[in-house]
């Protein structure tokens, strides 16, 4: 499994998400990865997002980690939006969530997404790690937050 080192590019990082309700953050990273040539389908895109959903991918202390599974993706797809608002994500501490890691994987490859998703929510852990990417300035300092962080956990599967 890649590292999200491997993973996350800046090009990938939306620095102020501008939907103000669940289904608009959504909507949004699902055009923003077209527009990147990551996905061909945003339609598509958000329907697999928002039927996972149903349950919440709002992790709390303000994370929110939305995911799916797609048919036809080359590989791992990682993005990185932050919304300086906050948005009711229906989180399981009911706080707004500010920073979203949205990311899809190859419908084949089940296990590259358990371990997609056990690794965002050990980094996203970090409190200190939240608070920077709240303040941080551009999207590069974003990605350096975040490849610092992963970098710790490097050993780890």
């Amino acid at each position: 499994m890649p590292r999200i080192q491997d993973l996350l590019d800046g090009d990938l990082i939306i620095e102020d998400l501008q939907a103000t309700d669940k289904a608009g953050v959504i909507r949004e990273f699902a055009a923003f990865l077209k527009s990147r040539g990551k996905v061909r389908d945003e339609d598509e895109l958000y329907d697999i997002i928002m039927q996972r959903e149903s349950t919440t991918t709002g992790i709390g202390d303000g994370i929110a980690i939305p995911h799916g599974r797609m048919k036809d993706l080359a590989g791992v797809v990682v993005a990185f939006g932050r919304s300086r608002k906050g948005v009711d994500f229906h989180s399981i501490d009911g706080k707004p969530a500010r920073l979203f890691f949205l990311f899809i994987t190859p419908e084949s490859r089940p296990e590259d997404h358990l371990a997609v998703l056990r690794r965002l929510a050990r980094i996203t852990r970090n409190p200190v790690l939240r608070e920077q990417l709240l303040r941080s300035t551009d999207r590069r300092e974003m990605q350096k937050l975040i490849l610092d962080e992963d970098d710790k956990y490097s050993h780890c599967r």
